[in-house]
């Protein structure tokens, strides 16, 4: 069955349902922001009678309810009618359309560069009555007291304050286009010679604005929240793509309660919104509606998946686990009621878990899209999160994510599929999730990883702090380095300017095998010297003093091989390091990765040791507490 019905409808028609309420805004709509070139425009394209585009409504009734507002520049009482019919598409010009033509107000409009301004719209009837192209010549607009000035409003130009001035000097009044009988008789009194011109202007121009046909696309009441939604997105494609958010606030508010204001608070009413909350955190600040709203829907889904099996349906009549678009906005009220506070404290949790994963500021995070699901399984394990085999399985399975770059692109599948697969893993360990069965890592994948925005490269990193990485000049570990705020970044390990002069391929020395944090204070001095000059500059320096083996527990707290640092070799530093991080990356997903492929960037020849007994761990500190772990 069709959804739409498609016709034509008389513009003074629609704008009279506008002035009368029939016609409303959803509250999910925008403002008003047209300026004053594109008014102009609109005007002079009714006036030829060309096509401005169809207007899209939405019949009211259905089970679809949305908070309503009256267009711009409409006022309404309390106890106005009801809306039949709302703008989806077409918002701008109807507004403009019926400010111009059907209030007596001024029009609040904007100049070209934004600028504040109150305008009223006149055709000068002569210049109108040359028709075609002189039409956007005859339309002029006048300050809010209906007098023209030029000269930085120093000097009238024009002064239209009275009808009488109007009828004299035949400028006609765009408000009267829809009904001119008073200014007909203000004519006739004040300058009847005019009249005659007059009568000639309403019938080529007047008649134009009350004969013309807008086509209308009307939406059956029985329209989904979905299908609402998809079809504003798709005919508002220049502007600000519609939020589900603001869809189901607007569903909400209809009854009664103000979701924007229970997410981002409302200091006059003294609410405090989830959102300031949550950004207490700062790896929170990252948390966007949208994934409050799919950590609620999914927990909303679950529990209704769970009574479903437990009266026995089997197959489609089972409620699936969901985040996606449609099962937002199929969301009752009472359950976002009943599960939103679980919801924030699983967001709390959520933070606290990352910290403990070494994840402190939002640039560490490689996925966002991973907090809905975490928060909404954490919601549902309240404390006991924090028991040590329900915390490693929560991070295999955050790591398999991350490492196996998961969760880009469409997620809204895995996301809830994930949220009961981790959720019955947790209670059971028959059933692996199938992000962890799904994650895979390629040692190759460490050949091409040289973009520090990758989720994987980020995630590598993280790693490496969470093992206690220090710092080559500050000897403590990074992590601590970073809390403390010292300029950290990534840097080569075999500086750029010495790869490039001794012949090493750029995609080898630019992957993240040659990559790792470094302070500030070590990046000066490494520089561009072979690694065996910055080493031994770093151990002798005044503020360091290193032994050797203290040096190589720091190298090695970065995975890296002392040795072959210190002999400048390139291809062997490489390999080994490559295979250290393979080891870790294997640790933290609980799996093996694949074996490399033939087209590995360095073979396996090459990476063999000749010093069989080097351990790429870092060994106790001779001081007893610095390299402890």
């Amino acid at each position: 069955m069709s959804t739409f019905d498609s016709t034509k409808r008389l513009l003074p028609e629609i704008l009279a349902d506008i002035t009368k309420g029939k016609i409303q805004l959803p509250d999910f709509q925008r403002g008003w922001v047209w300026d004053d070139d594109h008014i102009r425009s609109l005007l002079v394209s009714v006036a030829r009678s060309f096509p401005v585009g169809a207007v899209m409504l939405l019949e009211t009734g259905g089970e679809t309810r949305f908070q309503v507002r009256p267009v711009e520049g409409v006022s309404l009482p309390p106890d106005g009618p009801d809306a039949e019919l709302l703008i989806l598409d077409g918002q701008q010009r109807l507004t403009t359309l019926t400010q111009v033509l059907a209030s007596q107000s001024s029009v609040k409009t904007r100049t070209d560069n934004g600028k504040s301004i109150e305008r009223h719209y006149y055709w000068h009837i002569p210049t109108a009555l040359e028709g075609g192209e002189r039409l956007d010549d005859a339309i002029i607009a006048t300050d809010d007291d209906r007098v023209l000035r030029t000269n930085f409003g120093r000097d009238v130009v024009l002064d239209l304050s009275t009808t009488r001035n109007e009828c004299s000097l035949l400028y006609f009044p765009c408000d009267q286009i829809l009904n001119s009988d008073e200014w007909e008789e203000a004519l006739q009194e004040y300058a009847q010679e005019h009249f005659a011109l007059y009568i000639k202007f309403r019938k080529e121009v007047l008649s134009a604005f009350r004969n013309y046909q807008l086509p209308v696309i009307q939406l059956g009441r029985a329209t989904s929240k979905e299908a609402v939604c998809l079809v504003f997105e798709k005919v508002n494609t220049g502007g600000v793509p519609l939020n589900v958010f603001e869809l189901v606030t607007a569903t909400y508010a209809a009854e009664g309660f103000n979701l924007r204001d229970d997410w981002l608070g409302n200091a006059r009413r003294r609410i405090a919104g989830r959102f300031p909350r949550l950004r207490e955190d700062a790896v929170l600040t990252l948390v966007e509606s949208t994934d409050f709203l799919q950590a609620v829907s999914m927990l909303h889904t679950l529990e209704q998946r769970v009574a479903d099996l437990a009266v026995g349906k089997t197959g489609k009549a089972v409620q699936p686990v969901s985040a996606k678009r449609a099962s937002i906005l199929s969301m009752p009220l009472s359950a976002y009621v009943k599960w939103a506070d679980d919801v924030e404290m699983g967001f709390v949790a959520a933070a606290q878990f990352l910290r403990m994963e070494c994840i402190t500021k939002p640039r560490e995070l490689p996925y966002r899209t991973q907090l809905a699901p975490l928060a909404a399984i954490m919601a549902q394990l309240k404390r006991r999160w924090l028991e040590p085999v329900i915390y490693t399985k929560l991070s295999q399975w955050f790591w398999c994510g991350v490492l196996g770059e998961l969760y880009g692109g469409a997620i809204e599948t895995r996301i809830a599929n994930d949220v009961e697969d981790v959720l019955a893993w947790i209670e059971s360990d028959k059933s692996t999730p199938r992000t962890v069965a799904d994650a895979v890592f390629n040692s190759d994948r460490l050949d091409r990883m040289s973009s520090r925005l990758s989720a994987a490269y980020k995630g590598l990193n993280v790693l490496l702090l969470r093992e206690g990485a220090h710092d080559f000049f500050w000897k403590a570990e990074i992590r601590a380095l970073d809390q403390e705020e010292l300029a950290l970044d990534i840097h080569h390990i075999f500086p750029q300017s010495w790869c490039e002069n001794n012949g090493i391929r750029r995609a080898a020395f630019n992957s993240v095998v040659n990559k790792t944090p470094i302070s500030y204070k070590a990046n000066r001095m490494i520089g561009g010297q072979p690694p065996s000059n910055y080493v031994r500059k770093l151990q002798t320096h005044k503020q360091v003093q290193l032994g050797d083996a203290e040096m190589n527990a720091i190298l090695a707290s970065r995975r890296i091989d002392a040795g072959s640092l210190r002999r400048d070799d390139f291809e062997r530093f490489y390999a080994r390091r490559k295979s250290a991080l393979i080891e870790l990356i294997e640790q933290a997903m609980g799996k093996k990765s694949p074996a490399p492929s033939a087209t590995s960037m360095l073979s396996e020849e090459e990476s063999s040791d000749e010093d069989a007994s080097f351990e790429l761990r870092p060994p106790s500190s001779p001081s007893g507490e610095l390299f402890n772990h």
